[in-house]
Order: structure tokens, then sequence, then C-alpha cells
């Protein structure tokens, strides 16, 4: 959305080690686009690196000092056109009842102070630049509830509202804010670090339908960025055809 130059978009990406990150990266890549992709697994974005021609930075969201050398890099590399806030993640299914404080602790840093602190990091290079893109990767756990899900739901409202107020807060400049709240999709890592590694327990949230993938969500966040600069996608939700809402999927074996 910046302003015509000769010089790819660039945007930095997080969370981008796997998942809808690395397809993130590989999409906007393929694109035309210059990317800083940025995780906490060297050896990840190494090989990542290895096949888009991305610019990679080890770093951890959640450290000030992570994210400040993070926005050192990327101002002193090229600037930024557009940052995609997807790093985040869920932790466990229990009940408020039974619900693990040190669980919902690190889900509130990793998806909201994460994303508040690579916002604020960011903005002043977008505004550098004249214009740009705030990108939030929340969920549709940011629009309902569910049973067991009051931690991740918790978390995903908060950055919900984390982006919504910074685009009122925001209005009159060229800076667009898109929340991208994708339903079920099936990547490598999500339901199995939500379970602690229960593979058996991870592969159940998906029989019997068709989820999304990784670079379903990559598709929808390189779309809302491509669009002309008057126009602002608020909020898209994309779920799997199967799934009407967080509680009901039609798990019909297809």
């Amino acid at each position: 959305m910046s302003p015509s130059t000769d010089r790819p978009r660039r945007a930095l990406v997080t969370g981008a080690s796997s998942g809808i990150g690395a397809a993130t990266v590989r999409r906007l890549r393929a694109d035309g686009w210059d990317v800083v992709a940025t995780a906490r697994r060297a050896d990840r974005l190494a090989a990542l690196a290895g096949e888009t021609g991305a610019d990679v930075l080890v770093a951890d969201v959640t450290s000030d000092a992570d994210v400040a050398a993070l926005v050192a890099h990327v101002r002193a590399t090229g600037g930024l056109d557009a940052v995609v806030n997807n790093a985040g993640g869920a932790l466990g299914l229990d009940s408020v009842e039974d619900a693990d404080l040190a669980g919902w602790r690190r889900m509130y840093e990793l998806n909201v102070l994460g994303t508040l602190r690579v916002t604020q990091g960011v903005l002043p290079l977008l505004r550098e630049r004249g214009a740009g893109d705030v990108l939030v990767v929340t969920s549709t756990a940011a629009l309902d509830a569910y049973p067991g899900g009051a931690g991740y739901t918790g978390v995903k409202h908060a950055e919900r509202m984390l982006a919504t107020t910074l685009r009122w807060e925001l209005v009159g400049e060229p800076i667009r804010v898109i929340e991208i709240a994708p339903g079920a999709v099936a990547t490598e890592e999500f339901s199995l670090v939500r379970f602690g590694g229960d593979a058996e327990r991870a592969a159940k949230v998906y029989e019997g339908y068709q989820p999304l993938v990784a670079d379903d969500v990559a598709d929808t966040i390189a779309w809302t960025l491509s669009r002309p600069a008057h126009v602002n996608v608020d909020l898209m939700v994309v779920r799997p055809r199967a799934q009407a809402n967080n509680t009901t999927i039609a798990r019909t074996g297809g």
C-alpha cells in the first residue's frame, strides 16, 4: 500500500518458522515481495531463507531486547511496508475451573503482548515509508467462545481489540489495520503444541472433514495486502466449508 516506487514492497512476518507464517513468507516472496522472516528457531529460518530467499532474523516476540534488535535490523536493511503479526498459539483445552495459570500467562505474552511489542516497534518504520499495513492474524476464537477454550479465546479477543482500537486510533493516517481470523487450520504444529505433543489427540481435531491448510490463510493474507490503497479489509473470517462455528463441524468423512 506504499506510494508507487520501483522497489518491491517489504514485509515483516512473525512466527515464520512453520505453519501460516512460513506459508505467508513463501506466498509473499512468490508475489514479488521482499520479506523479513522472524521466529525463534534458527534452523527452520535458515531452511526457509534457502528455499525462498527471504531475509531472516531469529527473535522472540516476547522479548523486549529481541524485538528492538529486530526493528533495528529491518530499519537498517531497507525499511518496511507491512507487518504480518502471525506469532501466537494455544496451550491446553482445560475448563476455567482447571485452567493452568502459567499456560494462560504464556498465551497472553505471546499472542497479545508479542503483537503489541512488534506493532509498537514497526509503526515508526511504516510512517517513515509514508504508508503501510499492520496485519494481525487472530482466530475465530477472537469472535466467540467454546468449552475448554477460555484461555485461548480470551487472548485472541484481546488481540482483536488491539487491532480494532489501533485502527480507530490511526484513522486519517495512510496505515491500514487488517485482521485475518482463521477457523480450523491443519498445520504441522498448532494442535500438537496445544496438546503437549499428543499426536493422536491433535490428529482427531481434523478427522472427518477437510480443514484449511496454511496456504489457504496465506492466500487471504496476500490478497488483503494487495488491495488498492484506499481499501481496508477490517476483518476477514476464513473457515473450512464444513465448519459453521467454533463448535459445529460436519464430520462426514469427506
